[in-house]
């Protein structure tokens, strides 16, 4: 009988079964070959902090102290296993080399603390995935200059070696964020406890106000700025946990990774970690769960004020995203939405794969929108000088139209997700290199020439890497900072 029923069914079953057989021999053939794994992809660093640990360490002092322990042993098993000299000018990992860390002062892929006297409140600095401290180095040292105590914490798997994303968790990162917001409680009193977020830091800090919301942590942020927020990443992401759980079968350990790319750049990974594709995934999926339930039962009413900075072409998170699963869940409790247009004047429409214009266009004509929307843009189709064009929540035409007294540089045609929070000066990826360094410069570089001759690859040297509005950006956080002052909550319990 069985055999009866099964018949008809055997072509598709063998088109199934010989799609698993090529499907398997692809997934092995991807796991054996490409570049080879250096130590910073094998070795792990067993000092990382991980929840398991949480007993032990209980203070964001104990963490840095910790954290000490980490580098010496990044120094043991990674460091002393790279050769230097010319050979490896451009190795992360090669001491003394350009692109050593270790060779700038203060080496920011360590948690680092700006105290001041009498502060304003607190800042605690979320960098994002693969990322170190570093990416909001700049915006720290602005708001410290504006007597705020700040705090950018390494998170776990972070600012070491790209293998110590293959373990880490995001309730490990969420751990480290109770850590330091507890430490500015404690440095700050009753003063008020922002956090900004940057691309991955945005859901953490997410989470930690959904949970101060529930009464699981505290204080209450005052608010929250977000910057090129993973909000909502690519539903292929899920497929990352599956991938990961196959490079444990002996012979595709490659498929830990995503990307295995030469480490050049001294503060940020460039190879990419199955498992970091993964816990995004995890915590972007959490978060927008749980904003969407409190949203049904319509308890986001006292979530923190929210300011997003956004590029409006981003390859890693969408507009939509950023609209639809958040902005437009929190309600009308005085968020906004800040977008960077395309430079309308550089960019011309034949070479353009997609417009965000009619994005742009129809989210400042719609009425519905319960958040501040303001769009950063060309003054006019000939003009490089910016305008911002803002709008209030609910209304359909635009409010107020504002001059920044800033323009695009040439040959600058948009922002991208990792441009935003850095200044044009910045010594790494700024607009020019600094005068008299031997260090490696990642920045604007205007090169033509033949194909193939340089180590870094012309994809990596396209992405712009500044933000030529860092001014407005960093105008724009002072000001949401210190209007959103008075929204304090006592330090109280915590976890």
């Amino acid at each position: 009988m069985i055999r009866i029923l099964i018949k008809p069914l055997m072509p598709y079953l063998e088109r199934i079964l010989l799609c698993c057989i090529v499907g398997a021999i692809g997934v092995h053939l991807q796991g054996c070959g490409g570049p080879p794994l250096k130590p910073w992809h094998t070795e792990r660093l067993t000092a990382e902090f991980t929840t398991k640990k949480k007993s032990e360490i209980q203070t964001f002092d104990d963490y840095r102290q910790l954290e000490d322990t980490l580098f010496a042993q990044l120094e043991e098993k990674i460091y002393n296993q790279t050769g230097t000299g010319p050979g490896y000018e451009l190795v992360r990992y090669s001491s003394g080399s350009s692109a050593d860390p270790q060779h700038r002062r203060p080496n920011w892929n360590r948690s680092f603390e700006l105290p001041t006297d009498e502060p304003a409140g607190g800042v605690l600095l979320l960098h994002g995935m693969s990322d170190s401290p570093y990416s909001l180095r700049a915006l720290g040292e602005v708001l410290n200059k504006s007597q705020y105590w700040v705090i950018g914490p390494r998170l776990p798997g972070h600012g070491t070696a790209p293998s110590g994303l293959k373990s880490i968790t995001w309730e490990d990162m969420a751990a480290v964020v109770g850590l330091g917001v507890r430490h500015l409680a404690a440095k700050v009193g009753n003063k008020p406890i922002h956090i900004i977020g940057y691309s991955t830091g945005a859901p953490l800090a997410l989470n930690f106000a959904l949970d101060a919301l529930e009464g699981k942590v505290s204080p209450l942020p005052a608010s929250l700025v977000l910057i090129s927020p993973a909000i909502g990443v690519h539903p292929m992401a899920g497929l990352a946990g599956f991938k990961n759980g196959l490079a444990r079968i002996p012979g595709l350990g490659r498929l830990a990774w995503l990307s295995i790319l030469p480490e050049f750049d001294p503060y940020k990974y460039n190879s990419f970690a199955t498992n970091a594709g993964s816990q995004v995934h995890r915590i972007t999926r959490s978060v927008a769960g749980r904003i969407v339930d409190r949203s049904r039962v319509g308890s986001l009413e006292k979530f923190p004020p929210t300011l997003v900075f956004k590029s409006t072409v981003d390859a890693t998170v969408s507009t939509h995203a950023v609209v639809d699963r958040l902005l437009n869940l929190l309600g009308p409790s005085g968020h906004e939405l800040i977008l960077f247009d395309i430079n309308r004047v550089a960019a011309a429409a034949p070479m353009l794969i997609s417009d965000p214009g009619s994005l742009t266009s129809q989210l400042l004509a719609d009425d519905t929108l319960p958040f501040t929307l303001t769009v950063i843009t060309n003054e006019n189709p000939k003009s490089i000088q910016v305008t911002a064009h803002s709008k209030d929540p609910f209304a359909a035409d635009v409010s107020e139209t504002a001059p920044l007294g800033l323009a695009w540089p040439p040959g600058v045609i948009s922002l991208s997700h990792v441009a935003l929070p850095f200044p044009p000066d910045d010594p790494l990826y700024g607009q020019q290199p600094p005068d008299n360094s031997d260090a490696i410069f990642l920045g604007q570089m205007a090169i033509k020439g033949e194909r193939g001759l340089l180590k870094i690859s012309y994809d990596w040297l396209l992405r712009l890497r500044n933000n030529p509005f860092f001014d407005f950006l960093e105008r724009r956080t002072q000001e949401w900072l210190n209007r959103n002052g008075e929204r304090v909550s006592p330090p109280g319990n915590h976890e």
